[in-house]
């Protein structure tokens, strides 16, 4: 099968990333497979060599990426630019290239009334959609799949003595993700009084914000503020805990990174992260914007080198089994055949 993927972006985020796996996995199970859009650098190491990357940082380069090469037997748009790029290109308004959507984010579309106009064409125009959680598939308009973005098996982990007293977050600096709950939460926890440190990946609009914070928490010599990171996976593979503290978070790429790298996870108890893991057992979720019960748990947690084990190991477990890339492009690749001429 020859799919093309679509995001309008010159970024490589969350977005991107699941992109570019889900394109790689697709590749090894023989498909045919392009990529429009992303950093292009980023792109090609998380894809591999075997997906063809075009440029689309806009919506006009989009489309003409998507008219330059062999016809795609379906394209699969993700987030709104992408979707308009693909109905501006005649095979897929005009329904002769079936267009598959991934709903990332757990909004309706078309909030103007220039916005409403072009999700109306978007709707009229869409053959399937994908939503990445059931707590998106809730709050998105129309009816959707709900197929679980997987990521690489990675080799089983550390020991809890073997790791550094690090919890970190992994996270972009922007109001929604709620890293301020996360430094509240680490300096209520008393850790730093016990040789932990909290590390901050990420950057974004709050990083001065962030900053201030930790100094008026008294934190300056307990904190890193690494800014922006492409080591992440070894990062985590040194860290005793990953705090996750964005409530309502549509599904959460970290948390399923950590799973995957055995890391135990403290996350706030909404939104994708009860679907990751909210049946995995163990002292993860917190009532959600509860700073005070986050501190519980963290210290729970460092108090416990054996309880770290066993609640890693498990969600490790539950990872290979619910979140793997094969299982995603399975399903996947399901949806795309169920709207195929």
């Amino acid at each position: 099968m020859r799919i093309t993927h679509v995001v309008v972006t010159d970024a490589f985020a969350g977005v991107e990333a699941h992109v570019a796996r889900l394109a790689r996995a697709q590749v090894e199970a023989g498909h045919d497979v392009t990529v429009v859009g992303g950093a292009a650098a980023a792109m090609r190491g998380a894809t591999g060599d075997g997906v063809e990357l075009r440029p689309g940082t806009t919506v006009a380069e989009a489309r003409r990426s998507l008219a330059a090469g062999p016809r795609p037997d379906v394209v699969h748009a993700h987030m709104t630019a992408a979707e308009t790029a693909a109905c501006l290109w005649t095979p897929v308004l005009a329904r002769r290239v079936p267009l598959v959507v991934t709903r990332h984010f757990a909004l309706v579309r078309g909030r103007s009334p220039a916005g409403r106009v072009v999700a109306h064409v978007i709707r009229r125009t869409v053959a399937a959609q994908i939503s990445i959680s059931r707590f998106t598939q809730e709050r998105v308009d129309g009816p959707s799949e709900v197929i679980a973005a997987g990521v690489e098996e990675r080799p089983h982990p550390r020991g809890a003595a073997l790791r550094s007293p690090v919890v970190l977050v992994a996270s972009r600096l922007e109001p929604e993700k709620r890293v301020d709950a996360g430094v509240r939460a680490f300096a209520a926890s008393g850790l730093a009084g016990r040789g932990w440190r909290l590390v901050v990946a990420g950057s974004g609009s709050l990083e001065v914000a962030t900053k201030e914070l930790v100094a008026e928490l008294g934190l300056d010599g307990d904190v890193d503020l690494l800014g922006h990171r492409d080591d992440v996976a070894a990062l985590m593979a040194d860290a005793g805990v990953l705090l996750a503290p964005t409530p309502g978070e549509h599904f959460g790429l970290s948390v399923l990174e950590a799973m995957a790298s055995g890391v135990p996870v403290v996350a706030d108890g909404s939104g994708g992260h009860v679907e990751s893991l909210g049946t995995a057992g163990g002292p993860g979720l917190y009532a959600t914007g509860d700073v005070d019960d986050a501190a519980r748990r963290l210290r729970a947690l460092a108090d416990d080198p054996a309880l770290r084990d066993r609640y890693g190991a498990a969600l490790q477990a539950r990872q290979r089994v619910e979140f793997s890339l094969a299982h995603q492009a399975a399903a996947t690749e399901r949806v795309y055949r169920g709207v195929l001429p």
